[in-house]
């Protein structure tokens, strides 16, 4: 059965979606930090699929189905990660490890999980940023 999407509108805080069949869901914009950094003209200019959202301009997928996820369920490990450091830009941590920050903000949400292999190169990319952090020196040398 092909789904349709009746109604999508923002607010300060979520993406909402309306379904041709009643259901209403929501995201986080923080979650989608393109969509979150977005104008509201770029927010308005998308494209619907039988399977989802698409933003040209900002190039962001979202599914329908991640929508109506079960927002009580536990996140990722990468999740829980990026939750308890916010200060963690995750769109630059994706340039760092040269993945898709669409991607890797489907993964912080818990829309997608990431393969052992893609879980390892994250967890590098956050010790390789940490390493770098702690080098960081705020005083003159005499």
């Amino acid at each position: 059965m092909e789904e349709k999407a009746k109604r999508i509108w923002f607010d300060d805080r979520y993406i909402h979606l309306e379904m041709t069949d009643g259901r209403v869901g929501k995201l986080a914009l923080m979650d989608f930090p393109r969509l979150n950094y977005a104008t509201s003209q770029q927010r308005e200019n998308y494209e619907l699929s039988p399977f989802g959202i698409h933003w040209p301009e900002i190039d962001e997928d979202l599914s329908y189905e991640g929508f109506f996820v079960d927002t009580e369920k536990i996140y990722s490990l990468v999740g829980q990660t990026f939750k308890r450091f916010p200060e963690i830009n995750a769109n630059q941590l994706a340039l760092r490890m040269g993945i898709n920050q669409s991607l890797l903000a489907k993964y912080i949400c818990g829309n997608r999980n990431p393969s052992p292999e893609r879980l390892k190169k994250i967890e590098n990319a956050l010790h390789e940023l940490g390493d770098e952090l702690s080098k960081v020196s705020l005083t003159q040398s005499s």
